[in-house]
């Protein structure tokens, strides 16, 4: 099958450091070349791949100073993969809906994964605008605000079995791990380790955006060794930090899409204390992987009950519904799908097709 990925240009592809889309996508492409496919990977040119990289901007956008219009380059990469679209079978975006209009007028099949929250107002009405487009979703809970979108799958994310493994060190402190923002609840995180009397480590990345809120509202919060901030952490760090934890720490205070720290913990056998929003129900199995919580009480009751969870059934766990090969060929399978529909209605007559 020939198979175009399309991501966003902001990070490369893997990210070098945070960057939950970007590192599905990542994966994902890996895989479908490793099940032996022909994929093509539109992307900064700072990425690597697996796949054909076609790059339709030197490097990834947070790292170029020089931009000041990420959208126009993104329209730019949108007709790049237009005049393309031919040579390929399916389009796979992983853009939100900015294919929707362009591409709906075009043969080729498309589908486009939606990774992020769409509880926002003006998403009723791009949905509303755009009823058939074929979107797949990464949880259940993410399509409760547009449940009239045209939805034909759940996936959840996967990564490498063998990514991020078990390491044989002790469990000494509460784990963070992500960005700093109000909606990912450090500041709860904080409360938390700090009422339960354990040591709390953050590995988290601080987007402008929210430089603000970390220097006025979590600095002041941070007292070493207790309250520790190590910055960002790349893959090869993650294995240890995650495996020293006693837990991972998640009291989000948004509706989680999907949750990709979640998995990343249960890869290193780590249990998950998560506040039950958006998907986090779906991916933490509540007793078994971890617990899902309403509340800095239930957190810290949870707490205490870490110890009789098993950190081999945790893994195991991970290794049955999260890797990225099963999420490949459940990608695949969409696929095969779209392109076999496309096919009947190219097969039609054409006055039959004007009625439709």
């Amino acid at each position: 099958m020939r198979i175009a990925q399309i991501a966003p240009l902001t990070e490369a592809i893997p990210p070098k450091l945070y960057g939950g889309t970007e590192r599905v996508i990542s994966w994902l492409t890996d895989e479908l070349v490793a099940l032996g496919h022909e994929v093509v990977l539109f992307a900064s040119g700072d990425s690597q791949t697996s796949a054909k990289l076609q790059a339709c901007w030197p490097r990834s956008l947070r790292l170029d100073s020089s931009v000041h219009d990420p959208n126009a380059l993104h329209i730019a990469m949108l007709e790049l993969v237009r005049r393309q679209c031919h040579d390929f079978d399916l389009l796979h975006f992983h853009l939100d809906y900015y294919p929707f209009s362009l591409f709906s007028r075009q043969q080729t099949p498309f589908v486009t994964t939606l990774h992020g929250r769409l509880d926002l107002p003006e998403h009723q009405v791009v949905f509303a605008t755009f009823p058939s487009i074929p979107v797949i979703s990464i949880s259940d809970a993410q399509r409760a605000p547009v449940p009239a979108a045209g939805w034909i799958r759940t996936i959840h994310h996967g990564l490498p079995e063998r990514l991020l493994m078990p390491q044989p060190v002790g469990q000494s402190y509460f784990a963070f791990l992500g960005r700093i923002s109000p909606e990912k609840g450090v500041d709860r995180a904080i409360s938390i380790a700090r009422r339960c009397g354990i040591p709390l480590k953050i590995a988290a990345k601080i987007d402008a955006v929210d430089r603000d809120y970390f220097e006025e509202e979590i600095r002041k919060l941070l007292v070493p060794p207790d309250i520790e901030y190590i910055g960002e952490i790349n893959d090869d760090a993650k294995a240890r930090f995650l495996s020293g934890a006693t837990a991972l720490l998640a009291p989000i205070a948004w509706p989680e899409p999907f949750g990709l720290v979640l998995i990343e913990a249960m890869a290193c056998g780590t249990p998950v204390i998560a506040f039950n929003r958006g998907s986090v129900s779906e991916v933490v199995e509540d007793g078994v992987t971890g617990f899902v919580v309403q509340d800095e009480h239930e957190a810290i009751a949870a707490a205490s009950r870490i110890s009789r969870l098993s950190r081999s059934t945790i893994r195991r766990c991970f290794e049955e519904r999260f890797t990225s090969r099963r999420m490949a060929r459940e990608y695949l399978a969409v696929y095969r799908s779209l392109i076999e529909s496309q096919a009947l209605r190219a097969r039609r007559p054409v006055a039959q097709r004007s009625l439709a």
